[in-house]
């Protein structure tokens, strides 16, 4: 089965927001073994929204629509669908008290006569209902045997949406089940990882094995075509046991929704121990990632950025001397930052970050991108050296993976 994606909103052409959707959207479509060979993106005009679902739905056999279901008049999706499917709109007496039900829920004094606008539906469209807004999804099966899916716009809405109704849906049309798992691997670039697995992936079958590159990570899905899901973990256990066969202990979760600040956190619960962080050019940003991780409050109890060389002095203890000769962004620096936060923390492990983000500031000794981090774990210090290429934010968000990982190299080895 074919699938295209259309994202509806002028918005999302301009460039004032950033369409996560159809990224969600396409990973959770390739994850359910549906090909997706287009996406597009259109505005909030009548003619060119119906020109691309025409053009979608002469070439695919489900089109899946994100946005446009709202109040206002340029809300156009659901018109505009209909109109392809030669459908008119009626008024859904379920979805009008459940858009009733929520303005009542969020204590709104009116209502609008616009929102009822919501609860007109295509004839004979099956209703999926919104838990989190008041636009309900809509699914619409054409003669031809063409369907097409509507869902509302907003990130909120929309997961939560496909998870419960829309994917078991899609299942349902496949003839057998697609079941996965995906396998995260921390500690190894991505070439790396994808030539270890290389004639795993030339000799695929069922199941099929997939990389995605992250973050500092690399994640494989696992995938299983079966008839249930016992029979699709019998044919996916070899796959994942080879997996750890070739990648060991970097692999640090086979759970979907695990992340890899959330399985550092549940490794310093097994241990019984605490962490602190002691930061300079990423400001924060590790300490967020951490608290990110659901019962991080067990684990950390307070952390220091220390972004100018007095505050590294006067917070964390690094010694004037080191900072001079070696400079903030330096191995030695890095370790008596972490050493000097776990003292102060009074913590079991400690990270800390310094380094040079962009995008000024280099110098031929010391670039851009230039990051140092330190991990102190119970009495000893281990530092690396690390030079990244991307921006002032991907080069942040690059030092924090670097660290977790760091951090948890050194714990699983306890």
């Amino acid at each position: 089965m074919t699938v295209e994606l259309i994202s509806v909103g002028t918005e999302i052409l301009l460039g004032n927001i950033v369409n996560t959707n159809a990224a969600f959207l396409a990973e959770r479509i390739a994850a359910l073994g549906l090909s997706c060979y287009h996406q597009s993106a259109v505005g909030d005009n009548e003619e060119r929204l119906e020109d691309a679902i025409r053009l979608a739905l002469s070439r695919s056999d489900l089109v899946i629509l994100s946005g446009g279901l709202g109040p206002t008049k340029d809300d156009l999706t659901k018109e505009v669908t209909a109109k392809v499917f030669g459908k008119k709109l009626v008024e859904d007496a379920h979805t009008k008290e459940r858009i009733q039900a929520y303005f009542e829920r969020i204590h709104s004094s009116k209502i609008t006569s616009n929102n009822w606008k919501q609860a007109l539906i295509p004839e004979g469209a099956t209703v999926v209902e919104n838990h989190n807004g008041t636009a309900p999804g809509l699914i619409l099966d054409g003669e031809n045997g063409k369907t097409a899916i509507l869902l509302p716009g907003p990130p909120n809405e929309i997961k939560p949406m496909f998870e419960r109704d829309i994917a078991p849906f899609l299942n349902r049309l496949q003839p057998e089940g697609i079941y996965s798992k995906m396998v995260k691997v921390c500690s190894i670039g991505e070439s790396r990882a994808e030539t270890m697995v290389a004639d795993l992936m030339d000799a695929q079958t069922n199941p099929t094995l997939a990389p995605y590159a992250k973050t500092g990570e690399v994640h494989f899905r696992v995938t299983a075509a079966a008839e249930d899901e016992e029979t699709a973990d019998a044919l996916m256990e070899p796959m994942v046991k080879e997996l750890y066969e070739r990648f060991g202990d970097k692999i640090y979760t086979t759970e979907e929704e695990v992340t890899l600040e959330e399985a550092i956190v549940e490794l310093l619960k097994e241990k019984s121990m605490t962490v602190t962080t002691a930061e300079s050019c990423t400001g924060g940003l590790l300490a967020g990632r951490i608290m990110n991780a659901a019962g991080a409050s067990a684990v950390y109890n307070e952390g220091y950025i220390t972004y100018s060389n007095d505050s590294k002095e006067k917070l964390l203890g690094v010694s004037g001397d080191t900072l001079e000769k070696y400079g903030a962004v330096s191995a030695e620096t890095a370790a008596e930052m972490a050493r000097g936060a776990a003292n102060a923390a009074g913590a079991d492990a400690a990270l800390s970050v310094t380094g040079i983000a962009g995008p000024d500031g280099g110098s031929k000794e010391k670039p851009v991108g230039l990051v140092y981090v330190g991990c102190f774990v119970k009495g000893r210090v281990r530092t690396e050296e690390f030079l990244f290429t991307g921006n002032r934010e991907k080069n942040r968000d690059y030092a924090v993976v670097r660290a977790l990982t760091v951090l948890r190299e050194e714990l699983i080895c306890l």
